[in-house]
């Protein structure tokens, strides 16, 4: 099989290399910084960025949220079928 990503350097500049399911929590920063959400069903969401800041944003169905995130904390957030993308 050719593989495209083989001879390339990762950036953050895409495409991202992997995809993660995400459990909200309040305590437990994901495995790796996202550089962005996916959002299946649309609520509001409650984030920790890369920069340590939380925010609260209301996303739509479908939504590709471009943000560094460390954390998507469980209170505060009612969007579900969150995803994570990112750069190995």
């Amino acid at each position: 099989m050719n593989d495209p990503f083989k001879n390339r350097t990762p950036s953050l500049a895409g495409p991202a290399t992997d995809i993660l399911p995400i459990t909200p929590s309040d305590g437990t920063d994901l495995a790796a910084v996202c550089v962005s959400l996916y959002v299946e069903t649309g609520g509001s969401l409650s984030i920790v960025t890369q920069g340590g800041q939380t925010r609260s944003v209301s996303v739509g169905d479908r939504t590709i949220l471009p943000v560094g995130v460390r954390r998507v904390r469980a209170t505060g957030t009612t969007a579900s079928g969150i995803h994570g993308f990112v750069v190995a």
